[in-house]
């Protein structure tokens, strides 16, 4: 019979399954939490317990767990077509968003590519960037560029661009030599934006001829501990990437989607839109694996040719999943129809207003806002504080897992202020009594 109690299910995970992002020997010391249900901003272990999704099950969810919408158009999908294969074949989930997506680009990107998850995405930008280049006679254009401390995936190609230690050294010896340039990390100085810039100028004009693109993470580089700068940055970025002739990927993976205050991070450049912006996670609500890449009419048209090898031969088997377009157009109809952005403004308020006593705080620094992302640093955190923060949280009805020393909040678009209360207070009783307990 099938075991209904949470031990007995995280002991058949650890014995059945093999946890993501996760050393298993110290899965065996601290075992995963068994859910049951979702519910709103709420998980539910086995025995009933509640725990808040403070960080919307690694930033997918954006309207609360079994939302009724998203669900009810998953439904309706599910009974007529749940899925068709993209090659040859269309359907009317596919082709509705990536004109919906289009249109928020005012027509400038258009052309998604879908695939599956964030670091595919990546890798198709990446591949659409080299192979555009090669079609218009500048096969020498085939480096990247990208950010200390950025993160865009863990494939081959993804991690490649990434330059975070714990993801990347192992597999270092497989990987294609990107030029890693400066962050404009807010925390590091004043000067750090000026810095990061002339630091790109430096590669671009050194490796001229040879670079095909810059990827980035718009305002937020998230797995660097949620690191931001500055829309001015962006502004910049696009100026010196159209000096240098090459493009520019926008990672939105993580960032797009209203976390940032505006649908798309990019836009709150005021400069344009990039040649690629690449979409995951928050695009069907935190309901169905998807991602997708837009671009501009110019790239797609430097692979229009009766020739099969200067097309675009990229594929998986689910590309552009029906049931996961309908979930994403879901997504999209609510943020058309009930004023998501705008209210997003009003919850981020909410929660800067509650975590401003931090402030002050002497045991944290860099109390730091972009939209309804909210992050702090703790000063002296002590080993394994991650792991300690994340445990000790589940007593305080907390599901919360910090990135090294920073504890950060990217919930559901369901704030209210009392729950930004409740969420301050269960963040503060937690840090007093992991620090305490250091």
């Amino acid at each position: 019979m099938t075991s209904l109690h949470s031990p007995d299910l995280a002991a058949r995970s650890l014995a059945a399954l093999w946890h993501p992002c996760t050393q298993m020997a110290r899965a065996a010391v601290t075992p995963p939490l068994a859910i049951a249900r979702g519910e709103g901003p709420w998980l539910f272990d086995l025995e009933g317990r509640r725990y808040f999704d403070a960080n919307s099950s690694w930033w997918v969810n954006l309207f609360g767990h079994s939302d009724a919408g998203i669900r009810a158009a998953i439904t309706h999908q599910l009974e007529t077509l749940p899925h068709v294969m993209l090659a040859g074949c269309t359907h009317a989930p596919a082709v509705e968003l990536a004109e919906k997506l289009a249109a928020l680009t005012g027509g400038a990107l258009g052309h998604a590519f879908f695939a599956s998850d964030g670091a595919s995405a990546v890798e198709i930008a990446l591949k659409m960037s080299f192979h555009s280049w090669r079609n218009r006679g500048l096969a020498d254009k085939r480096e990247f560029v990208c950010l200390r401390n950025g993160y865009h995936g863990e494939t081959i190609g993804a991690l490649a661009v990434t330059d975070v230690a714990v993801f990347r050294d192992a597999y270092d010896p497989l990987l294609m030599r990107a030029h890693i340039v400066e962050s404009p990390d807010a925390r590091q100085d004043p000067d750090a934006e000026a810095r990061a810039l002339a630091d790109l100028r430096r590669v671009l004009a050194e490796r001229r001829g040879h670079v095909a693109a810059l990827i980035i993470e718009p305002l937020v580089q998230c797995a660097a501990g949620m690191a931001m700068h500055e829309p001015s940055y962006l502004r910049a970025v696009r100026a010196l990437c159209d000096e240098f002739e090459i493009h520019l990927i926008a990672d939105e993976i993580a960032v797009g989607c209203g976390r940032s205050g505006t649908f798309f991070a990019f836009e709150q450049g005021e400069c344009g839109w990039p040649d690629f912006i690449t979409l995951s996670k928050g695009i069907s609500g935190g309901t169905l694996p998807l991602s997708l890449v837009l671009t501009t009419e110019t790239v797609y048209q430097s692979f229009w040719s009766e020739q099969v090898g200067r097309g675009f031969l990229h594929s998986h088997s689910y590309t552009g999943n029906a049931l996961a377009c309908a979930a994403a157009n879901a997504v999209l109809d609510r943020f058309a129809a009930d004023q998501v952005l705008e209210k997003n403004r009003a919850q981020a308020r909410l929660l800067a207003e509650a975590f401003a006593p931090l402030a002050s705080d002497p045991r944290v620094a860099h109390l730091r806002q972009r939209g309804m992302i909210l992050a702090f640093d703790v000063r002296e955190p002590g080993e394994r504080f991650a792991e300690r923060f994340h445990l000790a949280a589940r007593a305080h009805e907390l599901l919360i897992r910090p990135i090294g020393g920073t504890v950060y909040l990217m919930p559901p678009y369901l704030i209210d202020a009392p729950t930004a209360q409740f969420l301050f207070q269960a963040v503060m009783a937690t840090l007093a009594e992991v620090l305490d307990a250091a």
